[in-house]
């Protein structure tokens, strides 16, 4: 047999799995997607990976893969530490829209599971909004001599700065999300966490892998991101846990780091430590009733 026939079949073949496998993917995203998590939902934790508690572990038995809901984020240890039943639809990649209209990996909305009887709600959301964790990344990954970091020095153009970042949508997008919070659970008490700190106030460090302007730029951002969430707390009636403040002292940079940068970030860089993941539950307890 020719050669060249061999090497059409052989190419055929290839794509017919490499189909599959894209089909197979997609089939386990929507079966995943259309699971909702069961128990009481005493306490239902909503937004991004920075509440799912991607990279810290154990994943929660009823969480989807892509959303890396780990059996250590901090509503996870909020809720063994307050003895609450939880319902956790936290997803990591989510943005605030998602809480409220759902959409994000053939996945309803995440407030899904409120109800009446709901006494505590938790939201950390935004950072995807206006890409700030994934600028972080690329930011880094550019500098690497990866095939990730060449395709981000040819295909991307740097990060917006600040002014160019919607930052007004993103409050409106909180602010509605507070409304229908307190509108399908109106006895919990909502808590609004904002990030915690990652980058330095001025400076930068090796685990960040970014210079000094690349880093205050970006540290510009993240404490506009803080200030947008503190304003939506206050107008939308909610408590407010401001790790951002809490946590500058625990930037990556530090001694005792609540965040992590980008070498030493392993799956999940720039996201939460376990030691910022308790942090914030602690902070979250300590705003509440006993």
């Amino acid at each position: 047999m020719p050669r060249p026939r061999i090497v059409r079949r052989l190419g055929s073949v290839l794509a017919i799995v490499v189909l599959a496998l894209v089909v197979l993917a997609v089939a386990i995203a929507v079966w995943q997607g259309g699971r909702t998590p069961t128990g009481k939902p005493e306490y239902v934790a909503l937004g991004s990976s920075f509440a799912a508690g991607a990279g810290l572990g154990k994943l929660q038995k009823d969480s989807p893969l892509l959303c890396a809901r780990s059996v250590n984020g901090y509503p996870q240890q909020l809720a063994r530490m307050r003895g609450l039943s939880i319902v956790d639809t936290s997803c990591g990649g989510a943005i605030t829209k998602h809480i409220l209209q759902g959409g994000q990996y053939f996945q309803r909305p995440q407030m899904r599971t409120l109800t009446a009887d709901t006494r505590l709600v938790t939201i950390t959301s935004g950072g995807n909004d206006i890409g700030y964790v994934g600028d972080l990344g690329l930011l880094a990954a550019r500098k690497t001599h990866t095939p990730l970091g060449w395709l981000v020095r040819r295909l991307w153009k740097g990060p917006k700065p600040p002014a160019q970042r919607d930052f007004a949508g993103l409050q409106n997008e909180l602010l509605a999300t507070l409304k229908a919070v307190h509108a399908r659970a109106p006895k919990a008490v909502i808590v609004v966490a904002t990030y915690p700190t990652i980058l330095p106030a001025s400076g930068t460090c090796p685990v960040l892998l970014m210079s000094a302007a690349e880093a205050g730029v970006m540290h510009q951002v993240g404490d506009q991101l803080a200030a947008t969430t503190r304003s939506a707390a206050a107008q939308g009636g909610a408590i407010l846990v401001d790790m951002n403040a809490l946590g500058a002292a625990h930037n990556a940079c530090s001694s005792a780091p609540w965040t992590r940068g980008w070498t030493n970030g392993g799956a999940a860089p720039f996201h939460p430590t376990l030691l910022g993941a308790t942090a914030t539950a602690e902070a979250v307890a300590a705003e509440l009733k006993p």
